[in-house]
């Protein structure tokens, strides 16, 4: 994708990052419907629906990082005119997702319990956590294949056949949500249990969709051969893959910790907090957005030796992010009380997720530029400073202030989200300065096409790997 002036280029980023923004938002409907639903049963049912996701998200930081690997590579290749090779890497993420769907499936069936005691929570919501966990958790395959599936084709420059999908979920979900937790004609009330099966159903549905785009388009349709095991491009996806799990692992351990301080807050305090952070994700869906196309214009740029040109996206990226964000920041100051009251009619925790996200608001800009940059930086290939930096900010920053603000200092829930906020600040201003010092990219040689055509091929697979290149 070339573009020669920024009204040009600035187009190319609307029409990437606007079904982006779209499938985020629906992302996030997604999650608030659930919440939304989870609240009418109880206010224990949203802490276990919460501490259950927190841990989830540890599976979701294994399935994000083949993603993050499989949409740099792909973009990389096909920035570099070697679609081949984006072709047969992009089958080979799909065999790592499946076979880390299925270990993470093992790991809820025989720790299920033991993880979410560490967790430190009140046995009735260990219960319906527990229960929750296992239907979401065990068939964690569906999970990691819309992670991964998803990012093959964003990597190639799709961003409209995820989002059809995003929305279609969305439909699925919130229809069995509503069927399930409180019955319908002849289906009983199931309470916490419909939540789950309505969210595992709506994945299902969701990995056969995109199974279905990637394999309708020219450059990514299945190739037979290519679902045998390759041990050099498994290393590839997971050597880049790697820094980027490791990343997310850190900031999810680090969120499990500081989660465990929330939790000592009290049930309430705790559930203000999950309806905060769900009301807040709605902020995210531009700066997500804005980061998926920034991975793949950079990705692109790169793999086609146009430096200069990707480090214009990069900063046009941010600009575009930085304003929307700062609007969405006010909205959150002065609407989050409003937003709360949805959720619960309990006054004290409304103002408690009001103030919340009162505090959120004023940091969204910086979240705007981390997000950017972050998308960044594994564009370019660099998915180990961020984990670095992610590792300071979560442990060294985050945990450690939300410890001494909210329990030492008895801020209660302000502390926490002042410390969240402080966390996201610094880590923006380190990647901006390390951005302006031209030390974010991290160059690798691009394969030589020929290393992608595999003597065992027949006559024919022959021809057309010749002809693709």
């Amino acid at each position: 994708m070339t573009a020669n002036t920024d009204r040009e280029r600035i187009k190319l980023i609307i029409i990437l990052a606007i079904p982006a923004v779209i499938e985020n938002f629906f992302q996030t409907v997604l999650g608030f419907v659930d919440t939304y639903f989870v609240s009418k049963i109880g206010l224990a049912a949203v802490s276990a629906v919460g501490v259950t996701n927190a841990i989830l998200a540890i599976y979701f930081a294994l399935f994000m990082a083949i993603g993050v690997a499989a949409n740099v590579r792909i973009a990389n290749f096909l920035g570099a005119n070697l679609p081949e090779k984006a072709r047969h890497i992009s089958q080979q993420s799909i065999v790592l997702s499946i076979v880390f769907g299925l270990f993470t499936g093992v790991l809820t069936v025989l720790f299920a319990e033991p993880f979410l005691r560490l967790m430190g929570i009140d046995d009735d919501v260990l219960e319906l956590g527990a229960l929750y966990f296992r239907i979401v958790g065990i068939p964690s395959i569906f999970m990691s294949m819309m992670f991964v599936l998803s990012a093959i084709l964003r990597g190639a420059g799709d961003t409209k056949s995820p989002m059809y999908v995003s929305i279609i979920i969305n439909v699925v979900n919130a229809i069995l949500d509503y069927v399930l937790i409180f019955g319908f004609l002849f289906i009983p009330e199931m309470g916490i249990v419909g939540v789950a099966m309505a969210t595992v159903f709506s994945r299902l549905v969701g990995s056969i969709l995109l199974i279905f785009y990637i394999n309708r388009t020219k450059v990514l349709t299945f190739r037979k051969d290519y679902w045998k095991p390759d041990k050099d491009h498994l290393m590839e996806l997971t050597t880049l893959g790697a820094p980027a799990a490791g990343e997310r692992l850190l900031m999810r351990a680090g969120q499990i910790v500081y989660f465990g301080f929330v939790v000592a807050l009290g049930t309430n305090a705790f559930a203000a907090h999950q309806i905060a952070g769900n009301v807040e994700v709605f902020s995210y869906m531009i700066g997500y957005g804005f980061a998926t196309v920034a991975t793949i214009l950079v990705g692109q740029q790169i793999g086609a030796g146009r430096y200069d040109e990707a480090k214009h996206y990069v900063k046009l990226l941010t600009y575009l992010s930085f304003g929307s964000m700062a609007i969405l920041g006010v909205l959150l100051f002065f609407l989050g009380d409003w937003a709360g009251s949805f959720f619960t009619e309990d006054e004290a925790v409304i103002k408690d997720i009001g103030t919340a996200l009162k505090i959120s608001g004023v940091f969204q800009p910086f979240l705007a530029v981390l997000l950017i940059l972050t998308g960044a930086f594994q564009g370019a290939n660099n998915t180990k400073f961020p984990m670095y930096l992610t590792a300071v900010g979560m442990w060294a920053v985050r945990t450690l202030l939300v410890y001494v603000l909210a329990i030492m200092l008895e801020w209660g829930l302000d502390g926490v989200w002042i410390a969240i906020g402080i966390d996201i600040a610094l880590r923006a201003v380190v990647l901006f300065v390390q951005f302006m010092r031209g030390k974010w990219m991290a160059l690798e040689r691009v394969p030589e096409p020929e290393t992608n055509c595999h003597p065992q091929t027949n006559k024919e697979n022959m021809s057309a790997c010749a002809n693709n290149y």
